[in-house]
């Protein structure tokens, strides 16, 4: 392996996260308290809700989402294969069962032509996930779920800040949106998540089902968790808050600079940004052969450039959920899957950096096409 590697991904964190976090704990208030409350109220004002709630993680937010959506046992949701596990995992901690549908070969999202042919008697929302920095097509989402009655569940949890049809902000669009805050997000509370909504209602149930199912202290209406964010984790988050735009336009240039370098290069294909939505690339994912993508994890790993592969086995071919019984075979999911990369994008790189890279790219296209 080369020496100085590109990292895939980078947190920044900076002295005035460092010297937030000491005000904190300072302060002798380091569980939840003031700043979550304060960072869950900006938070939802930035995507454009008008509540949020914190959670100790992304994934919590997609359960407490559920819960609070009413999903029991015997109920679906319909939901793209093609994604980090926590998304199809969010809907069987309810005791739900996640219905995979194929997705958009451009964007690699929930293909909404796809959805209506799911629907049952028994399906409760749809749970369409903003990938890789980008919104799925959610017009016609909404519309479905609008005419079969059903709730939309954003899984934002890669795209804080993307845009889609112009300037509707991811995490606004459905009844509720899930953000992560994990590291390797455009942005971070080291761990930690978010529910965003408009709906008041779905909000006070969320607050409940984090807080061990009390909405009053040590009085417990429902079976609830302690999904709680930290007032140090709220710290960091609010000065994040205050960067990500700026890390945001980083990486759409870092993307820009990418693309027009790697552009009519053979045997590669570079990121899809649909026409008037603005793609935050949490992920710079391009896509090469099936048969000579382990030679390019090989090659970018000798020549010292970061990059993995989101996501190699669609979530019906886990062997969880093979042992549940959703063995599947949708042809878009599978051939993408097989054939994505995702490199280096982060606010971090270097001109120097992106030279590097394209270079190498530009070498293996030659070496394996």
């Amino acid at each position: 392996m080369a020496n100085n590697q590109i990292s895939i991904a980078k947190p920044i964190i900076g002295d005035e996260e460092i010297n937030a976090v000491i005000d904190v704990m300072k302060s002798g208030m380091i569980a939840q308290g003031p700043k979550v409350k304060e960072f869950e109220e900006k938070f939802a004002e930035y995507v454009g809700a008008k509540y949020g709630v914190a959670t100790n993680s992304g994934t919590a937010a997609l359960h407490v989402a559920m819960l609070s959506a009413g999903l029991k046992p015997g109920d679906e949701v319909i939901t793209t294969p093609f994604t980090f596990v926590a998304t199809g995992n969010s809907v069987l901690y309810t005791g739900a069962k996640p219905v995979f549908v194929d997705i958009d070969p451009k964007t690699y999202t929930l293909d909404p032509s796809k959805i209506e042919e799911a629907i049952t008697e028994n399906t409760k929302a749809i749970l369409p996930v903003q990938l890789f920095g980008q919104s799925a097509d959610m017009k016609p989402i909404c519309d479905i779920a609008k005419d079969n009655d059903l709730i939309v569940i954003e899984d934002a949890a890669q795209a804080h800040g993307a845009k889609y049809n112009g300037d509707e902000k991811v995490g606004s669009i459905g009844d509720m949106g899930c953000f992560s805050f994990y590291p390797t997000k455009n942005m971070t509370t080291s761990e930690g998540g978010m529910i965003t909504t408009d709906n008041e209602e779905l909000a006070k149930k969320s607050r409940i089902y984090r807080a061990h199912g009390s909405s009053v202290k040590y009085k417990h209406d429902v079976i609830g968790y302690n999904f709680r964010m930290t007032d140090i984790g709220a710290a960091i988050g609010l000065e994040q808050l205050k960067k990500i735009d700026s890390f945001n336009e980083k990486r759409i240039n870092n993307a820009k600079y990418l693309t027009e370098g790697l552009k009519d290069l053979k045997g590669i294909t570079t990121p899809f940004v649909r026409e008037g939505s603005k793609h935050v690339f949490h992920q710079y994912t391009i896509r090469v052969s099936a048969q000579k993508r382990d030679e390019w994890v090989e090659f970018f790993n000798e020549n010292g450039i970061g990059n993995g592969i989101h996501y190699p086995i669609p979530l019906y071919e886990q062997p969880l959920y093979e042992k549940l019984g959703y063995k599947q075979d949708l042809p878009v999911t599978k051939e993408i899957a097989s054939t994505v990369i995702s490199i280096p994008v982060h606010p971090s790189l270097t001109t120097q950096d992106l030279d590097t890279i394209i270079k190498v790219v530009r070498e293996g296209s030659q070496k394996f096409e």
